[in-house]
């Protein structure tokens, strides 16, 4: 059974039902499992820890679930056209994995949700891509054969899956939307599949 590791930041619940939809969409291909991770969020206070095990919601990601993943989803909310202070914090920790070369030739995709139409969804995704590419990974993105990347009128792009959610993170997220996301995971899913070959 394949893996593919759904690797989320999320503050007002968007991004971890992004992560849930892109599941939906990995699990939809056979022989392919979703694991679901988060990361814990990061603090200027030098004494505030977080517990090993969060109070709700998915398990905290160790640097294992990436080793042993066969593709990954990275998603996180957009701050300021950048991806959040905890998912970069995280990332830079993975150093070791990178010089042990153990993500190199696995597919990769990206997600976010960002508070405006001009928000910085796409610099957003493309920052997010980075990291992946200097770890060997191939990036998936949203071709356009799926027709909702031509009619949405909110989130959605060619880079990753994305969600408009508003100044205060309130605005649902759209029929549109949903769709590319389950289409992001399937689509990461069936690649790495074929990687797998």
């Amino acid at each position: 059974m394949s893996e593919i590791l759904v690797l989320y930041y999320s503050q007002g619940g968007a991004v971890r039902e992004m992560a849930q939809l892109i599941a939906r969409g990995v699990e939809s291909v056979s022989g392919v499992k979703a694991r679901i991770r988060t990361v814990p969020k990061v603090s200027a206070n030098c004494e505030a820890t977080e517990s090993d095990i969060p109070n709700s919601g998915d398990p905290y990601v160790e640097l294992n679930d990436l080793e042993e993943c066969n593709g990954l989803a990275l998603g996180s909310p957009t701050r300021f056209g950048n991806m959040a202070a905890p998912m970069k914090y995280f990332l830079d920790g993975t150093a070791g994995l990178w010089l042990k070369g153990a993500l190199i030739g696995k597919p990769a995709a990206v997600f976010t949700s960002t508070g405006s139409m001009h928000g910085g969804n796409e610099t957003t995704l493309l920052t997010m891509m980075l990291p992946l590419m200097h770890h060997g990974m191939l990036m998936v993105g949203i071709p356009y054969s799926e027709p909702e990347l031509s009619s949405t009128q909110s989130g959605g792009t060619p880079y990753g899956a994305s969600h408009i959610g508003g100044a205060m993170d309130d605005k649902k997220i759209t029929e549109d939307e949903k769709k590319l996301c389950i289409a992001l995971g399937k689509r990461l899913a069936e690649t790495a599949l074929k990687l797998a070959q």
